[in-house]
């Protein structure tokens, strides 16, 4: 009789290795979603020494929000996002097409690579720091124009809707585009070189190529950098924050929506902290749904 021969399982060692993984978030992230969504449906905060709660009040936290200046402060989140991002992608685009395309002959690509990787390094923190000195009334920007000629007395910078915008979609834009700028080339890197030698024979240009072969390949791509960049500029708060010392100036025309969480947590109301993290969370799923069906609608309606 043959003796059977004995299989030997590693699927359970996959298991184990990934354990860890799965208890931190179970304890850290799933278990905390969890208590913040049940902190929203109860009035608790704290009042001197006084602690109320918590005391169950239903949807009384949510229908007190949308009574408040949360609208407002989305349109600023929205706003200061737009003035990041669209210039971000635009320059990320071009910059990864340059670097991409054989034909230009670039040199030094990895020096520009980490040239304009490095302000991603850079701590949100200090970077604010550094522009709040640069633009400040008495800052060097104001003397260079001064001196120059180019203004009659310092420009208040940080005290105007529209510089103070600016100053704030200029940080985030140094910030990341870097980092989308490198996506962007890993995902062209990825076409396969014989579709663009196709399109040169065809006598294609390079701005065809760019609309027409290079932008529908890397689709997927964009929409992970669109989906990533609405998820942190909904979570916009360090460069507002250090910028207008968590006022939100001019009259809180740049208070974002995670600034304004972080006045609830100041002053101990967890309930509509809860509330305004449960809206955070529906808003990033919506607009992540609709940009996920946008760039992969059609590819799915041609399947």
């Amino acid at each position: 009789m043959k003796k059977k021969s004995k299989k030997v399982s590693y699927a359970k060692w996959g298991y184990i290795f990934i354990l860890p993984f799965f208890l931190c978030y179970f304890i850290f992230s799933l278990i905390p979603l969890a208590d913040t969504i049940r902190y929203s449906f109860f009035e608790y905060y704290r009042s001197g020494i006084k602690e109320v709660g918590p005391n169950f009040v239903g949807m009384e936290n949510y229908v007190s929000l949308l009574h408040s200046d949360m609208l407002k402060y989305m349109g600023n989140t929205m706003i200061l996002w737009i003035i990041g991002f669209i210039p971000q992608i635009v320059i990320a685009l071009l910059l990864a097409n340059w670097f991409t395309d054989i034909r230009l002959k670039i040199r030094g690509k990895q020096f520009f690579k980490v040239v304009i990787y490095l302000p991603n390094l850079i701590m949100a923190s200090a970077f604010a720091m550094l522009f709040f000195a640069l633009f400040s009334t008495n800052g060097p920007i104001n003397s260079i124009l001064t001196s120059l000629g180019w203004a009659k007395e310092p420009i208040d910078f940080m005290g105007s809707v529209a510089g103070t915008r600016t100053l704030i979609g200029f940080m985030n834009f140094l910030m990341w585009f870097g980092n989308t700028t490198i996506m962007l080339m890993a995902a062209i890197m990825g076409i396969s070189p014989d579709i663009f030698e196709a399109c040169e024979l065809d006598g294609c240009s390079g701005v065809k190529r760019f609309f027409y072969i290079t932008l529908p390949l890397i689709r997927p791509i964009l929409a992970y950098t669109l989906i990533t960049s609405i998820i942190g500029g909904i979570q916009m708060f360090d460069v507002p924050q250090i910028l207008t010392n968590g006022q939100g100036n001019p009259d809180r025309t740049s208070m974002t929506l995670i600034m304004f969480l972080n006045s609830h947590l100041k002053s101990k109301n967890y309930g509509m902290a809860g509330a305004l993290s449960v809206y955070l969370f529906i808003v990033s799923a919506i607009l992540c749904f609709l940009v996920y069906r946008m760039t992969n609608g059609s590819k799915g309606e041609d399947r």
